[in-house]
């Protein structure tokens, strides 16, 4: 079964359970779901395949933290409480994510490989590695991870 197939019957225990929170965010996945299935011009009624379903999840991640920010900026803490609950409802069906000293030893290893030398080339280093690590780090953890490469 897939992510998809499995969200969409997790909706009816999440009625039963009167989990709002967990109703909410997973109604607004299962909506994602069928835009990405729109967008990618197939039936809305069909199921993601477990990678574009994962890059779905990983985009409303990004999605509530970017709203946590604003809100937490706005000073609306009840705003930011909610997009919180959310996140960390979508979290638990993503992957874990690497650790900063595991994506220091792929930084490594790419920058010896693209024989890197100055932050110039940051840019692709940063590319090789993100296709490296497959969606398993978060981006702005390689960032930084490559950022603290070059300020040595």
């Amino acid at each position: 079964m897939t992510i998809h197939e499995t969200l969409k019957k997790e909706i009816p225990d999440a009625m039963r359970a009167k989990d709002a929170v967990k109703l909410r965010t997973l109604r607004a996945l299962i909506t994602s779901f069928t835009n990405e299935l729109i967008t990618l011009k197939e039936k809305p009624d069909g199921f993601l395949t477990d990678d574009k379903a994962l890059v779905v999840i990983k985009r409303n991640a990004n999605q509530r933290k970017d709203s946590i920010e604003q809100f937490e900026r706005g000073d609306r803490p009840d705003l930011a409480r909610h997009e919180r609950e959310e996140l960390t409802i979508l979290e638990t069906y993503l992957p874990e994510m690497m650790s900063k000293e595991d994506i220091l030893k792929v930084a490594k290893a790419k920058k010896e490989e693209l024989k890197v030398t100055d932050k110039a080339k940051m840019g692709a280093l940063m590319g090789a590695v993100m296709k490296e690590l497959n969606g398993k780090a978060d981006g702005n953890d390689v960032k930084e991870v490559l950022n603290s490469l070059f300020a040595e």
